[in-house]
């Protein structure tokens, strides 16, 4: 089954597509995505693909997601999803336990994005919520990512104190990457709390990054944003 897989991503191989993502996603030498190899596949073909094998044991996956490909690694976390969807308590704790010892891999914001609210932020939502906290004080970009991103499932059930604690962890945080995640997930915040959210910036939008604010305020009133900006010192 994993060399058929295989086989239909390299038929649905785009090079014209392929250069421009290497670009959009930050491969050279430096940035974020270093290393990282696309085949030029948009994300409704590879949702396709991973309908049909959604089968594949943790060990096949293990092998994509140890792939420099980035397809390769997204296609097996479309599958880790739909396996976890129909999981019982106990297969769904091996997919967490699997994906957890997989972050190096889950290396790129799409990859992040795409998978931790629907694993780990629902594993999550009515247990002990440590893990997060610990993912959040990470050395590596992509476990602080995770750590934010994940409490979006949290928001849609009102459980909004983890987002700010993690928010609050990650004020500081000095990647680009992790403002826009942050600012991202207080703007989610405010759809079901605006006192929340605006009690939050109150508190640091004065020394919050820009980008963070820009998008925490996003959907603010013109006059509400020009207050925050104004008075922001980032």
């Amino acid at each position: 089954m994993l060399s058929n897989l295989k086989k239909d991503l390299e038929k649905l191989r785009n090079p014209e597509k392929a250069k421009i993502l290497q670009g959009f996603f930050k491969t050279k030498k430096g940035e974020y995505g270093e290393g990282d190899i696309f085949l030029g596949i948009v994300v409704p073909l590879q949702r396709l693909v991973a309908k049909k094998y959604t089968d594949l044991s943790l060990k096949d996956l293990q092998d994509l997601l140890s792939s420099k490909i980035h397809e390769y690694r997204l296609v097996s976390l479309l599958i880790l999803i739909q396996q976890y969807k129909k999981a019982d308590k106990e297969a769904k704790k091996k997919i967490v336990d699997f994906y957890l010892k997989n972050t190096k891999n889950i290396n790129n914001w799409d990859l992040v994005d795409l998978s931790c609210p629907n694993i780990i932020g629902d594993f999550l939502l009515d247990k002990n919520k440590s893990i997060l906290y610990k993912l959040s004080k990470s050395k590596n970009l992509w476990e602080k990512r995770i750590a934010i991103i994940s409490t979006l499932n949290f928001i849609k059930t009102n459980d909004l104190n983890p987002t700010l604690e993690i928010s609050e962890i990650l004020l500081n945080d000095s990647h680009d990457l992790i403002h826009k995640a942050v600012g991202w997930m207080l703007r989610e915040l405010g759809k079901q709390n605006k006192q929340l959210e605006e009690d939050f910036l109150e508190k640091h939008y004065r020394n919050m990054p820009r980008t963070m604010l820009r998008y925490a305020i996003e959907k603010f009133p013109e006059n509400k944003r020009k207050y925050y900006l104004n008075k922001n010192n980032t």
